[in-house]
């Protein structure tokens, strides 16, 4: 009798399959009928049908032995490790795509990789975040030159250009803006960051007070439910028109914040406070909300009662303090078949409902 990787078609491997891009994704493709393997270094059980590995992808023996059975035909790499400075970033995040792609290499397996990378291919990395005097020209386009900065994205990026090169497989990078959907332990959480955010904000009656820029607030801005991306990712691995291109990936809507705001608020039953001159930074806020964030889970037999798994202020602050407004072009892969569209306001509030509905949030 075969194997499930004989017999299977199609052969994943989802790196990062807890995060809020791995875990869509791995859900969207176990309902197409992929076989569907999950590489985190913390495995979690939740998604039926994902068969998980745990490996540390910057140990090559650990690599080696949890990969010894699995043969994949599709990489999908969405994960990535926060380092203290950028040129770390770079050692760091590079070697967790090269080991994985050098440990493979050799079963001859690899039909596709997928990267998923971000806006900060076009913004600057983390340490020189929109700071560098030179503002980037928007709409966002895939075609504009790297920054003449180091960032960590390039380095993936080249990574799996030299690996396609060697191993002979077809490619495609995904730069998503600021992700919706639900996880828990992420490191860039926008939805679950300012669903915690008002819930605190409601049980001490203060106003959801905006911590972002100017810019922001008034300015055009997008951003990427994670099953878009997940849509989006599926259809380029499988289409080979898109197959050894970068995309860039929203929702296909664009808005306000300050029209989006209100209607956060206003799903809470919260007041809201808009730009009021300065930047008030909602990490400052949240780093003294644990022990109101506990008293709250105990009211409600909440699930999780670490701040630190469900809110990603700092990221948030990054998001909303920009100083130019934000938003992506979409030509590329609309040009080449790809049509799939969201609504921004239900990508919060659907969110905002699963949160409710599985007592992350009162």
């Amino acid at each position: 009798m075969k194997s499930i990787q004989e017999k299977a078609e199609n052969i994943a491997l989802v790196v990062g399959a807890t995060g809020i891009a791995g875990s869509n994704l791995a859900t969207k493709l176990l309902e197409k009928g992929w076989t569907v393997f999950g590489l985190s270094r913390n495995p979690k059980n939740d998604i039926e049908g994902l068969q998980s590995i745990a490996a540390d992808l910057l140990n090559t023996e650990s690599l080696i032995s949890a990969l010894s059975e699995i043969a994949p035909t599709h990489v999908f790499f969405t994960t990535w490790m926060r380092n203290d400075t950028e040129d770390e970033n770079i050692r760091v995040n590079s070697a967790m795509v090269r080991n994985l792609l050098n440990v493979l290499s050799p079963k001859k397996s690899i039909q596709h990789v997928s990267l998923v990378t971000g806006l900060k291919h076009y913004l600057g990395p983390f340490d020189a975040y929109a700071t560098t005097g030179t503002l980037p020209e928007t709409p966002l386009r895939e075609e504009q030159p790297r920054l003449d900065l180091p960032n960590f994205y390039y380095a993936q990026e080249d990574e799996v250009y030299e690996a396609a090169k060697r191993d002979g497989f077809s490619w495609n990078i995904h730069r998503p803006h600021t992700l919706i959907g639900k996880t828990i332990g992420n490191a860039m959480n926008m939805g679950t960051t300012l669903a915690v955010y008002a819930s605190i904000c409601k049980k001490e009656g203060t106003p959801f007070i905006w911590p972002g820029s100017e810019a922001q607030w008034n300015g055009v801005s997008d951003v990427t439910d994670a099953k878009i991306l997940a849509d989006q990712i599926i259809w380029a691995a499988t289409s080979t028109e898109a197959h050894n291109e970068a995309f860039n990936i929203a929702n296909g809507d664009v808005f306000r914040w300050k029209w989006l705001w209100p209607k956060i608020a206003e799903w809470f039953d919260i007041e809201y406070e808009g730009y009021s001159g300065t930047i008030q930074p909602l990490e400052t806020v949240m780093n003294e909300k644990d022990a109101i964030w506990k008293t709250i889970t105990n009211e409600h037999q909440l699930i999780e009662e670490d701040l630190n798994q469900l809110a990603s202020a700092w990221h948030t602050d990054l998001d909303l303090s920009r100083p130019l407004e934000v938003m992506t072009d979409m030509s590329r892969s609309r040009k080449l078949g790809f049509a799939t569209y969201k609504d921004t306001k239900d990508s919060f509030f659907e969110l905002f409902a699963q949160l409710r509905n599985d007592q992350i949030i009162p």
